[in-house]
């Protein structure tokens, strides 16, 4: 039941516009899907985010493997019906997860602090998978490109991932050589564990390299040969934007036109407006839900801290032409409020908004395309 069509491609660059057929659900390209960790997005319940329109939702095997555990989930009936959610979802292999706490944080990493380990965490990284402690009782698990497929069976995502290396940015050229070929045997693997039962799900191959652009293309080469449903970028994608929109640029002509791509992680929106031109077709981003909390809202104009002292009267929408919950119920000066004031209510009418906004947004840029603006 998945496939993926392209309505259109632009001649002015390599933006185009398509659909993803799932089993539960269109998925319009180019798209942007919200970040749902635990199988929400913080302060939202899942039948909210289906009413704003939100296609696509990335959910995380890592997070959901401690807690619930799959065998609850898979019980429940799958992810979709554990968390009410009727629109498709994609998760992750849980790689970046293990690897995150093998390495420390991407944010730390890439300020030149370093690589900063989260002691005791990860215990061991083999052939076979990774060995490491569970945050939540202490317990080790052993995460294998096996065990990740499996549990992604158990949750029964319309699109999974498979299980990945990730390098920090700074890191040794040989470290990143050794990392990049056990990830492509790890993807195979993947590949051969999900092929046993497709389950109705499609599986992307993650393209690895960092910011080496021979190791990127090699990766796209390789994978190609295998059967897999698209194409995720995965890895350290670059210090700079800069660094990372030349890396994209050199890439993408290595990637099947026929097939869905989607950028692991990315989703601000100066990144969206210089990487929708490259053809990139999702991506994903805790940026605006992050945002959102931090009461920063998303506007035309860019963001506007709903906390500043000359929000406290303004009697109007967040913006008036905007037709999400919040904008034609509350205003700016009640949200002010609602922030300083500390209620959780706060920080549920700001996501809505930005998270109608993301939406939004990405239809103007299929329309832009189509249009033959983009």
């Amino acid at each position: 039941m998945f496939r993926f069509e392209i309505l259109h491609r632009s001649s002015r660059s390599r933006a185009r516009v398509g659909r993803i057929h799932t089993p539960h659900g269109i998925i319009d390209t180019p798209n942007f899907v919200a970040v749902g960790t635990n199988g929400t997005l913080k302060g939202l319940d899942n039948t909210m985010v289906d009413s704003i329109g939100l296609q696509l939702m990335f959910c995380n095997t890592y997070h959901l493997l401690l807690q619930p555990g799959v065998e609850v989930v898979k019980k429940a009936g799958g992810l979709h019906q554990f968390i009410n959610r009727k629109m498709p979802i994609i998760t992750d292999s849980g790689g970046f997860q293990v690897f995150s706490l093998a390495y420390g944080s991407v944010a730390s990493e890439l300020k030149s602090c370093g690589v900063k380990k989260q002691d005791g965490h990860v215990l061991k990284v083999t052939e076979d998978g990774v060995l490491f402690r569970s945050y939540r009782d202490g317990k080790f698990v052993l995460l294998t490109p096996e065990s990740s497929i499996q549990a992604q069976k158990a949750l029964g995502a319309d699109i999974i991932i498979p299980f990945d290396e990730l390098p920090p940015y700074h890191i040794g050229a040989e470290k990143l050589k050794n990392a990049f070929e056990r990830t492509h045997r790890w993807e195979k693997r993947s590949l051969e564990e999900h092929l046993k039962n497709r389950n109705n799900q499609a599986i992307y191959a993650v393209i690895h390299g960092g910011v080496d652009l021979d190791l990127r293309k090699e990766s796209a080469e390789r994978l190609k040969e295998l059967p897999f449903d698209g194409y995720a970028i995965g890895g350290s994608l670059g210090k700079t934007k800069p660094e990372m929109v030349g890396m994209l640029t050199e890439l993408m002509p290595h990637l099947p036109l026929e097939q869905p791509n989607h950028l692991l992680g990315i989703g601000d929106l100066e990144s969206l407006s210089r990487c929708v031109p490259l053809g990139i077709d999702t991506f994903d981003s805790s940026y605006p839900t992050r945002a959102a909390r931090h009461g920063l809202l998303l506007i035309q104009q860019g963001g506007m801290k709903v906390t500043r002292a000359e929000n406290a009267d303004r009697l109007n929408p967040i913006e008036p032409e905007c037709t999400c919950w919040t904008c034609r119920h509350f205003t700016v000066a009640y949200l002010h409020h609602l922030f300083k004031a500390g209620e959780l209510t706060a920080y549920t009418l700001a996501t809505i908004h930005n998270l109608h906004f993301m939406v939004e947004l990405m239809r103007r840029y299929r329309e832009s395309i189509l249009r033959g603006e983009v």
